[in-house]
């Protein structure tokens, strides 16, 4: 059924009364748009994200493929904060299984950049103009942040922690090292402090997306501060206190850089 013109003209006369055309165009922000808007059907995006997780499967596997046949110098940098302690391979192919181990982390990281960017193509289409222009930011502050985070444990924190395991058993027992055991704790603490290094980025989030502000992050120091600390005692491996200290102590010189950059921007 046709509808009646006069029940056009009386719909078009209410909506547009009060306003002129103009003042309707300032009312929209273009950074609030979303720039090539494409209409996609849930089995569209489905498939997209199918073609992105196996991208990224891909990538994965062939860093970890490389990093196998180049394990043994990866191995051998890895051992260098133990400081000449030997290694023990307690079982049948302990040392196989350590470098695949390692590999794996190794491929994990090396192909990390092309899973990021997997991860952004997926997103980007549902971003608007505003939030599109912190994704460079955010992802090359993030990835300096890991790598900060990779260089502090790996000259600070596990020669910290393997200098206090071997002066407490000094002259009481041989350092002998299962090196399965070894290379267990040295990843864990790597990759646990580059996670722990995303504190910053995950405050200028918050901030700009507009759900904590710097100010609230400094009121809430106390909690902060309890947070660090029992973030430092799950997040290491070890048991000492050195160590805990000093990623609690990374982790709250981070938090309060974090508020300095928020305020810096306006936030």
């Amino acid at each position: 059924m046709t509808p009646s013109p006069d029940v056009d003209t009386a719909a078009t006369d209410i909506d547009l009364e009060g306003y002129d055309k103009p003042e309707l165009e300032a009312d929209i922000n273009p950074l609030d748009e979303l720039p090539g808007e494409v209409e996609m059907s849930l089995f569209d995006h489905l498939d997209e994200l199918r073609q992105r997780i196996f991208y990224a499967l891909g990538a994965v596997l062939v860093g970890i493929v490389g990093c196998f046949f180049f394990a043994k110098p990866i191995v051998q940098l890895l051992e260098v904060p133990a400081n000449g302690v030997k290694f023990l391979q307690l079982t049948p192919g302990e040392y196989f299984f350590v470098t695949i181990k390692v590999a794996g982390y190794s491929g994990l990281l090396l192909s990390s950049p092309f899973i990021l960017y997997q991860i952004i193509q997926f997103v980007l289409p549902g971003l608007t103009t505003r939030e599109r222009r912190l994704v460079g930011p955010v992802v090359l502050g993030s990835s300096v942040l890991f790598l900060a985070g990779l260089v502090f444990s790996y000259y600070l924190l596990i020669p910290a922690a393997l200098n206090f395991f071997v002066n407490y058993g000094a002259n009481v027992v041989e350092q002998l090292w299962s090196i399965d055991k070894y290379f267990e704790f040295v990843l864990l603490l790597l990759f646990s402090t580059g996670l722990a290094f995303q504190v910053p980025i995950i405050q200028l989030l918050l901030a700009v997306l507009g759900i904590v502000s710097s100010k609230q992050m400094l009121s809430g120091w106390r909690f902060v501060i309890l947070t660090a600390v029992i973030a430092g005692a799950v997040i290491t491996p070890s048991t000492d206190p050195l160590t805990q200290s000093l990623l609690a102590g990374a982790v709250l010189g981070l938090y309060f850089s974090g508020i300095g950059f928020v305020k810096l921007i306006g936030k």
